[in-house]
């Protein structure tokens, strides 16, 4: 066990007041990312609590502004499915969000699933971020944002309790077998060293089922095999949790 990492913390209301919340967030990235270095650089995340703000954001009537024009997408994790699968990641941005707003395709770099296993894709998706960064080998990429959820094992992308990839510190992007929450598929996913290059990253926790691993982790009384999203700790970019009162039921003094 170690003590938590510093982090901003946002306990919202509901799950629709934290979709508000983290569009806003990302829309604030964005501009000040665009206005230091001319781009934005942006990993998704998958599931239901990120979809709700990739629709706002999506929504011209909400006025969450991104320059479309000078982001760049990335994902964090996704499955070894088909891109039109309904349990891929992409699938679910591409309707969303991506498909839905002035983003040139070029700029959208998704993992590429087609290949026999995930080991390939990640490694196929390793050298794609290496060649957008222009990283040297050995160095990780540092992105302006990275989205994550929170399983209710504890798990962030798709670093899973016990799985070797909690391990892995010389890749930028690894591969996972299934964990034990659905779909039962393999993984391709950004490992830790990855997720702490960044300058910002940005959890996004909705729901009852989510409050012990909420309160484990940023209680500091997780271990990193067992809830596996104690392990992101931004090198130097800032950590933020954004959590609906449902998830944070469990903390002192919310």
């Amino acid at each position: 066990m170690s003590a938590a990492a510093p982090y901003d913390l946002t306990i919202c209301r509901d799950a629709d007041e934290l979709a508000h919340k983290a569009a806003a967030l990302i829309a604030q990235v964005a501009s000040e990312s665009i206005r230091r270095r001319g781009r934005f650089t942006l990993a998704l995340a998958g599931g239901s609590t990120p979809k709700a703000t990739y629709a706002l954001l999506a929504d011209p009537s909400k006025q969450f502004v991104v320059d479309w024009s000078r982001t760049f997408v990335f994902f964090g994790d996704e499955r070894h499915v088909p891109a039109d699968d309904e349990r891929s990641n992409y699938h679910m941005a591409r309707e969303a969000l991506l498909a839905k707003v002035p983003l040139p395709v070029e700029q959208v770099f998704p993992v590429d699933t087609r290949f026999d296993t995930a080991a390939e894709c990640a490694a196929e998706y390793d050298q794609t971020l290496a060649a957008f960064f222009a990283t040297p080998p050995h160095a990780f990429p540092a992105l302006d944002l990275i989205l994550l959820g929170l399983g209710d094992d504890g798990h962030t992308a798709s670093l899973f309790p016990g799985a070797a990839a909690l391990s892995e510190v010389d890749k930028v992007v690894t591969w996972s077998p299934p964990g034990v929450l659905p779909p039962p598929v393999d993984r391709v996913t950004l490992t830790f060293p990855a997720l702490n290059a960044a300058e910002q990253v940005a959890f996004l926790v909705a729901g009852s089922g989510k409050a012990p691993a909420v309160r484990d982790v940023l209680g500091g009384d997780a271990n990193v095999q067992d809830r596996p999203a104690a392990g992101v700790r931004p090198k130097s970019g800032r950590l933020t949790w954004l959590v609906d009162s449902a998830a944070a039921s469990l903390l002192e003094g919310q």
